[in-house]
């Protein structure tokens, strides 16, 4: 018997591209990146080491046992934060230095002006847990962390190297590098946006300390 073969119209079409996430699959997400911004918060507050994941899970309104299910451990929750905390100030200090400029002092600028907003803006809880909290993660861990910090920091070495070979940078540029991350950090523990001057200013404070000159136009 001559098999009888449907019409084209009756295949049914087969959708393109990705499928579309469940509600299930964009909560389980939500509920991650929840998980991430609490533990980075209560890390920052209380230490790892005196946080439990009862107290993360706590803050984002689950069971006790329910961050296991989207980490292995809290110190894979540890490394999360690290890891997404340093992936948002990639991207941050890429739009940065998205539109060209011959001026390295203008570079230089956007630099440390972006590195300012990651330790004080959104997301900025991330920043002293990694400075704090490094000896509690794995060997592995702070390879991969160390490998983020790498590429952030190669985006200055060609700014400060210019700097240098026009005379307005009067450091080596490596150990300029070093510095400036020191002082810019350490704004952690006095900057507070109610107290003290704006970001700008300290940005422009931050500059001048390194640089012969800063021209007005340079902002």
């Amino acid at each position: 018997m001559t098999a009888v073969l449907s019409s084209p119209a009756a295949v049914p079409k087969r959708p393109r591209g990705r499928p579309r996430k469940t509600l299930d699959e964009r909560d389980e997400g939500n509920r991650r990146r929840a998980l991430v911004r609490a533990a980075a918060r209560l890390f920052r507050r209380k230490g790892f080491d005196a946080t439990s994941t009862r107290d993360i899970a706590g803050a984002v309104g689950m069971h006790s046992g329910s961050p296991f299910y989207h980490f292995k451990s809290k110190g894979a929750l540890l490394y999360a934060v690290m890891e997404e905390g340093m992936r948002s100030a990639l991207a941050r200090q890429a739009a940065a230095l998205a539109t060209p400029s011959d001026d390295s002092a203008h570079m230089l600028r956007r630099l440390i002006r972006s590195h300012f907003d990651t330790l004080h803006g959104p997301g900025r809880d991330f920043i002293p847990v990694m400075l704090y909290e490094a000896r509690s993660l794995t060997a592995r861990q702070r390879a991969g962390i160390a490998q983020l910090q790498r590429e952030y920091e190669a985006a200055w070495t060609p700014v400060l190297r210019s700097l240098a070979a026009s005379g307005r940078l009067k450091a080596d540029p490596h150990l300029a590098r070093l510095l400036i991350f020191g002082a810019v950090n350490w704004s952690v523990q006095w900057f507070d946006a109610k107290k003290q001057a704006s970001l700008d200013d300290v940005t422009d404070a931050a500059v001048a300390l390194f640089l012969q000159e800063l021209r007005e136009d340079s902002r």
